[in-house]
């Protein structure tokens, strides 16, 4: 399965290994994390925009 990329010369996305002649990074989300501190205030805003 092929992951979208990101080209960091133009920051445009991509399913290719190069663009602009240049290597691309994969852009997987940020591992989860127990101690997050952000994560209430996550489910509040996710909660009030769900009204």
């Amino acid at each position: 399965m092929k992951h979208l990329m990101k080209c960091v010369v133009c920051n445009s996305y991509t399913m290719k290994d190069e663009h602009c002649s240049q290597k691309t990074i994969q852009t997987k989300p940020a591992k989860y994390s127990p101690d997050d501190k952000w994560a209430e205030w996550r489910r509040k805003a996710k909660k009030e925009n769900a009204k």
